[in-house]
């Protein structure tokens, strides 16, 4: 049995998440439709990273077994016409046969996510950035960024009803930069929770607000209490950028 990797990129506007559901349509439901018409086959597919709701992806993976071995130039032209088979939206960017027990989930060893904001209106920037008209400290917002370090626990900032062993993760960066007019949050870490990554930026911004101080950002990490985080950043200024493994 051949195990395979498929890097995909998509935008997430019109999709109610990553993951396969039930009367609901999804990336990994598309891919599996395609796959399906090109190689009359099904593939159950196990994904690397799941994105919420109208959350984007540079890059993402999913892997399936096959009994049957491509060759290199197989690959590419199946990943050719796989991508004529999907909408627009969606891209599959590479296919290739891994080690059989390769895992793109849990061989994984960081994710990067990238959020967006604008503080002017700009009609360009709907789609991929959260509209935030408030004057914002910078410095503040970094302050509170670089307090992810001290930090393991992150059971403050997953969302109610996440089922996990650990709220533990290992956060490598944590910053605010301003790229022209977008104010943009970078952040690594070998893994994120449900919701975390939203919850951080809606939280900061509200230190960056001044409606709250950095020690207040910190007293919410120390709670683990995530009614004290806002959730409320839009999904479409979330993008998950890189996976590593």
């Amino acid at each position: 049995m051949a195990r395979y990797f498929i890097e995909v990129s998509y935008k997430g506007t019109a999709y109610a998440g990553f993951q396969v559901q039930q009367n609901a349509n999804t990336i990994q439901a598309e891919i599996e439709k395609a796959l399906f018409i090109y190689f009359r086959k099904v593939f159950s597919l196990t994904g690397s990273s799941r994105t919420d709701a109208g959350v984007h992806a540079q890059q993402n993976f999913f892997h399936f077994d096959s009994e049957t071995v491509f060759t290199e130039s197989e690959n590419v032209k199946a990943t050719y016409h796989i991508n004529a088979i999907l909408p627009l939206d969606i891209a599959v960017k590479n296919l290739k046969q891994v080690a059989e027990t390769a895992h793109c989930r849990f061989d994984a060893t960081a994710r990067s996510y990238r959020y967006s904001v604008h503080q002017h209106k700009n009609p360009f920037l709907l789609v991929d950035s959260y509209y935030y008209p408030y004057p914002l400290n910078i410095q503040a917002l970094n302050e509170a960024a670089t307090l992810l370090f001290d930090f393991t626990d992150f059971e403050s900032f997953a969302k109610k009803n996440t089922q996990v062993f650990t709220y533990n993760c290992t956060i490598f960066k944590s910053e605010w930069t301003l790229e022209n007019t977008t104010l943009v949050y970078n952040v690594t870490g070998n893994r994120f929770l449900r919701g975390m990554v939203r919850g951080l930026v809606g939280t900061m911004l509200l230190v960056g607000k001044g409606r709250h101080s950095v020690q207040d950002f910190k007293n919410i990490l120390e709670s683990k209490d995530s009614s004290k985080v806002d959730f409320s950043a839009p999904a479409k200024g979330l993008v998950l950028v890189e996976v590593n493994y």
